[in-house]
């Protein structure tokens, strides 16, 4: 009869969890999502890095694309990352760097790296959906003065991570994401905390997001500005062809530059071996 109890008491406390963060992605589903961010890095000699990135994803959660474009300072400017979510597996994910020219992409062991000296790896960058995970309900703990759900949150088998589990905290009145730990066996390695809610065309968004990687002893912050859902996106924004349009615009541009000299009457003179020399 106890181990009756305890296997009842455990599934229940499973459906709830679950059915706490189904609200909770219901909550914040939207046809697409525009914002501009600053991130500062502080180090562990709190040395301040400041970069600027604007983010653009079309769908939600596991049915989503997004684009991530570097837009300072000018050593990271032109660089993007193409994430493309899952709903039962992890991401697909290409980065575009200006100074290779070409795109390359992300493989799953390399999803645990600090994304371009952020405290975020490019796994933190995914959506996280709810079919992603198993559940189970901790109890319940305030997050700054306000009471909150305590999950437990481990990756399914089809779900490749770093991560060994995370406890997920969900703030009771709004449903929003309030801070995650994540684990690598029984050790936290990285914590993201939400801040500054407001509700956004009818979303309550966490507009100040703080990752600390307690290896590092780092963090970084990340403040969302000009935030704003379902505004209007093409889906071929979001392609490996889109990446390369930056090199495509160049090369077309030189072409152009080529014909119009040409286009225009220009004499031709020779080399020493005879070939010839022209303007172009």
């Amino acid at each position: 009869m106890v181990l009756m109890l305890f296997v009842a008491g455990t599934a229940h406390a499973q459906n709830d969890a679950r059915r706490i963060v189904e609200e909770a992605q219901r909550r914040t589903q939207s046809k697409s999502q525009r914002y501009e961010g600053l991130l500062q890095v502080l180090d562990s000699k709190g040395k301040i890095a400041d970069k600027r990135w604007v983010f653009t994803r079309m769908g939600s959660h596991g049915d989503s694309k997004a684009v991530l474009r570097f837009v300072a300072p000018p050593e990271v400017k032109g660089t993007d990352l193409l994430i493309v979510n899952h709903p039962d597996r992890a991401s697909d994910q290409w980065m575009w760097t200006p100074a290779l020219q070409r795109e390359r992409r992300i493989a799953l062991q390399d999803r645990s790296t600090r994304f371009f000296g952020t405290d975020f790896s490019f796994e933190d960058l995914e959506e996280r959906d709810v079919n992603q995970y198993n559940y189970r309900l901790l109890g319940e703990e305030p997050i700054d003065g306000v009471a909150s759900w305590k999950i437990e949150s481990v990756p399914t088998e089809k779900k490749t991570s770093q991560y060994t589990k995370s406890i997920v905290w969900i703030r009771k009145d709004t449903y929003s994401l309030a801070n995650i730990e994540n684990y690598i066996k029984n050790y936290v390695v990285r914590r993201l905390k939400y801040s500054d809610f407001a509700q956004v065309q009818g979303i309550w968004t966490a507009r100040r997001l703080e990752m600390h990687d307690l290896r590092r002893n780092s963090r970084t912050i990340l403040a969302l500005d000009k935030l704003q859902y379902n505004v209007p996106v093409k889906e071929e924004n979001f392609t490996l062809q889109a990446l390369r349009e930056p090199l495509i615009a160049l090369a077309r541009d030189a072409a152009a530059r080529i014909m119009a000299v040409y286009a225009n009457a220009f004499e031709v003179e020779q080399k020493d071996d005879r070939s010839p020399l022209t303007a172009a």
